[in-house]
């Protein structure tokens, strides 16, 4: 293992090239090396602070499908339910009945939509993998943006942080929400020991840094009333 470290070291500064590999949310060449693990090389954004790997670290799509194709999100599921209620919960607070929400990246079993509907909200799915349909990305198909849009375990699996929320900006109404859940990165002793790093599909680590970037480039303000709960209010 010492020598495997040592070698990969000695390759990731090697390469001039390697010491500053373009940051994928905000695009600047302005990374440093943060972490090595038995399989991948982790980057920090100095920044907007994401941690994230580099591209030849990715799975590709029937790899990546593969591994969400074993996820039980049954929204039966009381213990699942409990889960998404960290984000539904204050999300919930901020929005009237009625209001319109997207529910992005919905996996194989949208259980926080159906929660979102039984709570009286109206729901469009999309999901690249089980919800493939792109129209509810489309405004042209739709009178007005969306109220708020979801995004629970989603932003970890983006290949395109950057093009992906510049899409989902445009897509909520000014004054509306953007709700992620995802966990969030604290220091790098606990990211070394974290299980988050052990799945193969998480490619991108946001820390509250990281979020208080994203508030100021997309001119939103940011709530954090979960550790691993993030709202965004788009600006009126």
């Amino acid at each position: 293992m010492a020598e495997e470290r040592r070698t990969v070291n000695q390759t990731l500064t090697s390469s001039p090239a390697a010491l500053s590999p373009p940051c994928p949310l905000c695009t600047t060449a302005a990374a440093t090396f943060y972490h090595q693990d038995r399989l991948r090389s982790y980057w920090q954004c100095s920044c907007c602070a994401l941690i994230f790997v580099l591209p030849d670290a990715r799975l590709d799509a029937a790899a990546e499908k593969a591994i969400y194709d074993l996820h039980e999100n049954d929204p039966a599921d009381p213990h699942y339910r409990r889960f998404l209620s960290r984000l539904t919960a204050p999300l919930l607070t901020r929005l009237p009945k009625g209001s319109r929400g997207l529910d992005f990246g919905c996996g194989s079993g949208p259980a926080l939509a159906q929660m979102l509907t039984e709570a009286g909200m109206c729901m469009q799915l999309y999901d690249p993998f089980y919800q493939p349909d792109p129209s509810p990305l489309d405004l042209t198909t739709w009178e007005k943006q969306y109220d708020f849009v979801t995004a629970t375990e989603v932003v970890e699996h983006l290949y395109a942080p950057a093009e992906e929320f510049e899409r989902l900006f445009a897509l909520i109404r000014p004054g509306g929400w953007l709700a992620m859940m995802t966990k969030r990165v604290r220091n790098r002793a606990a990211f070394a020991n974290w299980h988050y790093i052990t799945d193969p599909t998480h490619v991108c680590f946001y820390s509250e840094a990281t979020f208080r970037w994203m508030a100021d480039r997309w001119q939103a303000t940011l709530s954090l009333p979960a550790a691993d709960v993030a709202l965004m209010q788009k600006q009126p």
